[in-house]
């Protein structure tokens, strides 16, 4: 496993204030503040409902804030496309897949390298870099453990396999910060315990932000949760401290809970 490494970068790589968003009457998320460090790996948990894909949607761009700003590496973002914050380092996960089944995994990984580097995911205008964007699809494959895999159709991998390699495609572009939503979703314990050594492994200088209903993964992952409840963000501390909150027992964990070793 490899040392995370202290952020040695004094302003946060996200920022987020008073971040709102609204679904006609219903206030999905309301006054989020965040920041996270550069190099940090950030857990946000809490129930169904308690408005973390939103608030991933509202950093990636996928929707756009009702109330406050984005700042990503020190810019102002809250209004910019998604293709946009992907160019400048943000890659992401979605809880339901957009892997092409009917792909390799190779080509999945090179669609989603071509779409970091070109904006879109039609092979056009390369000039001669394909051989490269190849290349980096089969490096990125190594990198997620499915080296000689790389020929095989996606919809014959397992599902833990599937999640392997979007962790794979969210990479692309070599992305300064990363943002998985429950990667762990699904997955059997001998599956949840080969991605969580992936998320270990991941090189320190990537940022990592997870959403993840599997306790044990995401405490064991994450340097600091932050806790959502209806919306807003409840309790902020590291996995000790989270551990030991009696309201995260009582209304998350249940008491008597106690993480895998």
């Amino acid at each position: 496993m490899q040392e995370t490494a202290a952020p040695e970068h004094a302003e946060p790589i996200l920022r987020l204030r008073g971040i709102g968003r609204r679904f006609g009457g219903l206030n999905a998320v309301s006054d989020v503040d965040l920041d996270v460090a550069h190099g940090e790996r950030r857990a946000i948990l809490g129930p169904n409902g308690a408005g973390k894909t939103t608030l991933f949607n509202v950093i990636s761009g996928d929707f756009p804030p009702s109330s406050g700003t984005v700042e990503f590496l020190g810019q102002d973002v809250t209004l910019t496309a998604p293709r946009t914050r992907a160019k400048l380092g943000m890659g992401r996960t979605y809880q339901k897949s957009r892997l092409f089944l009917g792909l390799t995994v190779e080509n999945n990984l090179y669609l989603a390298v071509l779409g970091v580097k070109t904006g879109h995911m039609r092979p056009l205008r390369l000039n001669g870099r394909d051989g490269e964007l190849r290349e980096q699809a089969r490096d990125l494959a190594e990198s997620v453990g499915l080296g000689g895999r790389e020929q095989t159709l996606v919809g014959s991998l397992s599902h833990g396999e599937q999640r392997q390699l979007e962790v794979g495609m969210a990479r692309a572009g070599s992305p300064k910060l990363m943002m998985l939503d429950e990667p762990a979703s699904g997955l059997s314990r001998a599956e949840r315990v080969a991605l969580t050594d992936l998320l270990l492994d991941l090189d320190p200088s990537i940022t990592l932000i997870l959403i993840e209903h599997d306790m044990d993964v995401a405490l064991r992952v994450a340097q600091r949760v932050t806790m959502m409840h209806d919306g807003r963000k409840i309790i902020e501390g590291s996995p000790d401290e989270i551990r030991a909150n009696q309201v995260v027992h009582d209304l998350y964990l249940g008491r008597g809970h106690q993480p895998d070793a």
